[in-house]
């Protein structure tokens, strides 16, 4: 059976990455605000902004087998330079979007469906300036978790933690070769991220291989949240 996956976000970064990978092997639908090459794959695109819109199920199969939501913010500052609308904007994209997602394509969701949202390092691992997006990752892991538990055994659900990743979204971190050593330097692995690195997490997560996992948070994070290397 040729099993459908929707990733939400997938034009860039990670969401790129897993679509990259996976698209031989599911048909996969992509809903994000622009397709940004998507075109030219084999995937199905829909045109979809996840804060001001809402996603058009009849373009979707009847049945999804698995589902990926990618959005994520990274505004790192000090708690006393974070308005409270940064706090409220960072919780809408990274878990009210998820959860407004949810809520429209559960009944399409299929026995033995696999899901997978993102957290982040800094929510096992304190980390400053990072109170804003380790709040809104921290809730998902909660979510997930319940989700889990609550729709055991017909469907999984996991969550990915991964640290600081080569990405668009990274860009200001990662601007000039030296702040990239820099942060490759802080994890024992001496790397940072690729997208990569995390899309074949993702990938084993929507496998069968992983059919007696769920309700786990994996940190896929060159060993930044379990290693002291000082």
């Amino acid at each position: 059976m040729n099993k459908n996956i929707l990733l939400i976000g997938g034009s860039q970064g990670i969401g790129r990455a897993i679509v990259e990978l996976l698209q031989e092997q599911y048909s996969i639908f992509v809903a994000s605000r622009t397709k940004n090459g998507l075109q030219e794959t084999s995937i199905t695109h829909i045109t979809f902004d996840v804060l001001s819109g809402d996603l058009d199920l009849s373009l979707l199969p009847d049945r999804i087998h698995g589902f990926v939501y990618c959005p994520g913010s990274i505004d790192l500052k000090p708690f006393k330079m974070l308005s409270t609308k940064t706090f409220e904007d960072d919780m809408q994209l990274n878990f009210f979007g998820l959860v407004k997602v949810l809520k429209a394509i559960m009944p399409q969701m299929a026995e033995g469906s696999s899901m997978v949202f993102f957290s982040t390092v800094a929510v096992n691992t304190g980390m400053p300036f990072h109170t804003s997006v380790a709040a809104s990752k921290g809730a998902i892991e909660g979510f997930a978790k319940a989700l889990a538990a609550e729709y055991a055994p017909k469907i999984r659900v996991n969550v990915v933690a991964p640290s600081l990743t080569d990405t668009p979204l990274a860009k200001r971190l990662l601007s000039n070769d030296k702040k990239r050593e820099t942060m490759a330097q802080r994890h024992p692995l001496k790397r940072i991220g690729q997208p990569e690195d995390i899309a074949h997490m993702v990938h084993f997560l929507l496998d069968t291989k992983s059919d007696w996992m769920t309700g786990q948070v994996l940190n896929v994070d060159g060993g930044m949240s379990s290693l002291n290397m000082n």
